[in-house]
């Protein structure tokens, strides 16, 4: 094929794929949030024996979309209070198109100039809206959970370090013994990330929670240079957050690390409301957050912060004598993959967007819909399980089976979708409200259909 007819052929495939994007944008907001049975029967379709024989593009393309339009879960829209799940700003799908076309390897700057300024652009201005000290290093990866294993990872090496072990030389066979310290209700990733960095769960110390889920601070066991704590910046539940400075007063003068797991709750951080819940947060040595939950960029967008670069560094080490290192950035020294797409450029595009206000606003505006949706809950006869610290809900009804019949029904009616949780005991109806689309009209919608579901 000529240059000429595969640059037309693109065009044209690009086009087609903007109004199957254009089809779904305009009736994103009819769509059911969750596909029903018939829909999902369209799945069966995609199970097909491998052909041999090309198939043209616009067919491939088209097909996709028939299929994908009908059977994707719309958490891009406005009604989807589930996993927390953000949706996605407009700058956000414009910057990824263009971003897909250009389809940069952000590992090297000698791959991307570009993408590795990016991300030094985005770091500067990340540490800046989140206060964290000068010297904080950022790395991008696919969510939370990577950032999480890199900020343990940095850790590892750090405390390993002190107490005169080389890691990267020696291993962890025979090397001093680390401690976990978590609460009761860390995040399930994290406890994988700690199993995959080597520590058993006899190096696990659990500290109980209060009944928003927060580590209580005189169960602490007693602290030493060989513990790692891991926090909360918004629990998956309640969104509670836990007592940074007691905490990590405790850890500082005994030379602990202090990791915090701020998958959607750190960006409180940018809203002068929420300064009781995020003082001395920066009192922590590393953390972690996801721009495609609160900040709404395009899936996938996490983050690594940490204050220790070296330690972070030396932890994700990779070499090989065809690496070409730059001059300024190379994005795989802080984060353990090699080739990646460019998050930053979306990243960037967003925040440059929403600027700091804008950002304070957004995140305001989650808070304000989960208060919302809790005074709403609450007047139908809901039981509310939580104080709302930031965009998390948490209800139920009398009875676990009545709880379970109403989340069933509400999931089934598809207007909006929401998921559940067992917290202190209880089934409940656990709604997250992380996007930037939610308004009063749809929150009100949601109510309606809750009280429809509660008396039915």
């Amino acid at each position: 094929m000529k240059q000429k007819d595969q640059l037309d052929l693109t065009k044209s495939l690009l086009e087609q794929a903007k109004n199957s994007a254009f089809s779904y944008l305009e009736n994103t907001n009819d769509l059911p949030v969750f596909p029903g049975t018939d829909a999902l029967a369209l799945l069966d379709d995609l199970s097909k024996p491998f052909h041999t024989e090309s198939i043209d593009p616009s067919v491939t393309l088209s097909e996709l979309s028939q299929i994908g339009d009908k059977t994707i879960v719309n958490h891009g829209g406005s009604r989807y209070f589930g996993f927390v799940n953000g949706g996605v700003l407009p700058i956000g799908i414009a910057a990824r198109w263009i971003a897909d076309t250009w389809d940069q390897n952000a590992a090297l700057e000698v791959m991307s100039p570009l993408a590795a300024k990016l991300e030094e652009v985005c770091e500067s201005w990340l540490v800046d809206l989140f206060n964290l000290p000068a010297k904080t290093k950022m790395g991008l990866v696919g969510g939370t959970s990577v950032a999480t294993l890199c900020g343990i990872a940095a850790a590892r090496h750090y405390l390993l370090s002190k107490l005169g072990w080389d890691i990267n030389a020696d291993g962890l066979m025979n090397s001093p013994r680390l401690r976990i310290i978590m609460g009761d209700q860390t995040h399930g990733t994290v406890t994988k990330m700690v199993k995959l960095l080597g520590f058993g769960s006899n190096s696990i110390e659990i500290v109980p929670s209060d009944k928003q889920g927060r580590m209580l601070v005189n169960k602490i066991p007693t602290l030493d240079d060989h513990c790692i704590v891991i926090l909360q910046a918004g629990n998956v539940c309640t969104g509670s957050y836990d007592d940074f400075s007691s905490i990590c007063e405790l850890a500082n003068n005994a030379q602990a690390w202090v990791h915090i797991d701020g998958a959607f709750g750190l960006w409180a951080l940018a809203s002068e409301k929420f300064t009781n819940l995020t003082k001395g947060i920066q009192l922590a040595d590393s953390w972690s957050a996801d721009s495609h939950k609160t900040l709404n960029t395009p899936y996938d967008c996490g983050a690594i912060f940490c204050k220790h670069p070296t330690s972070l560094v030396e932890a994700l080490h990779q070499q090989g004598s065809y690496i070409s290192a730059g001059d300024n950035r190379d994005s795989m020294s802080f984060t353990p993959d090699m080739s990646r797409r460019a998050r930053g450029i979306d990243l960037w595009a967003c925040l440059h967007h929403l600027g700091k206000k804008g950002i304070q606003q957004l995140v305001d505006r989650l808070h304000f819909g989960a208060i919302f949706m809790k005074e709403g809950l609450s007047s139908i006869g809901f039981h509310i399980e939580n104080d709302v610290h930031f965009n998390q809900v948490i209800v139920r009804a009398e009875s676990d089976a009545k709880t379970k019949h109403i989340l069933h029904d509400v999931q089934k009616n598809g207007v909006v979708w929401c998921g559940s949780a067992m917290w202190k005991g209880h089934f409940v109806i656990r709604i997250s409200i992380c996007s930037w689309q939610t308004n009063d009209s749809d929150l009100t919608i949601a109510l309606k259909e809750f009280e429809r579901a509660f008396n039915s």
